[in-house]
């Protein structure tokens, strides 16, 4: 049974759907259509996933190509397992909500152990950063639009900048409302980097670390 670990298996079924293709020219395609930052997407990881795909018989060789003096390349096909794959993998992805791991989470978590000036200047410096990246999205999407891509086309980037603004937006709050000093805990996150408890906490690691 084929693994479902790794998106851009999915991402090949998809192209091979569409018609028959070389590895070269999926990795060009993803890139076109700016689907290398909805999965990972990097040469050795395409041909791995391929020669995966291959050996269930979710794909098959249906020919060579070969450009001027360069190698041939192997052509590959969806086969009818392929397809229902495919379709089966999309309708548990899109239906079926899943944990997820983002190392952004994992440091709010644990934002408490920074001093509270700290951690507040760095959710505003990403609140920052998460500007340029809606700026950047929306300067695709002006572009793709321009093209005359149907939104359907790009839909990824659309959730994208759902899921970014989001975030954005929540970072915004958290750093206000720090900075204004009516964060539920406050009092006890700001003691505890300062007097007596900071100290201990320092002594506590530094005896730890000699120990």
């Amino acid at each position: 049974m084929y693994r479902r670990s790794n998106t851009l298996g999915l991402a090949v079924l998809g192209l091979l759907w569409e018609g028959d293709s070389h590895p070269y020219e999926m990795a060009s395609t993803l890139r076109e259509r700016h689907q290398e930052s909805s999965v990972k997407l990097n040469y050795g990881s395409l041909y791995t996933v391929v020669e995966a795909l291959l050996k269930h018989g979710l794909v098959r060789a249906v020919g060579t190509v070969r450009d001027g003096n360069r190698p041939a390349r192997t052509v590959y096909g969806l086969t009818d397992s392929g397809r229902v794959e495919l379709h089966d993998w999309l309708r548990e992805l899109i239906a079926e909500p899943a944990k997820e791991y983002p190392r952004f989470e994992a440091g709010v978590a644990l934002i408490g152990l920074l001093p509270p000036e700290e951690a507040i200047e760095l959710c505003e410096r990403r609140a920052e950063a998460l500007d340029g990246q809606l700026l950047a999205l929306a300067e695709v999407t002006a572009a793709l639009t321009a093209q005359g891509l149907p939104q359907l086309a790009w839909i990824e980037l659309e959730y994208r900048v759902a899921m970014t603004r989001a975030e954005r937006d929540w970072v915004r709050w958290f750093a206000d409302t720090a900075r204004r000093g009516e964060l539920g805990g406050q009092e006890f996150w700001r003691d505890l980097h300062t007097g007596d408890r900071a100290g201990n906490v320092r002594t506590t690691k530094e005896e730890d670390v000699d120990g």
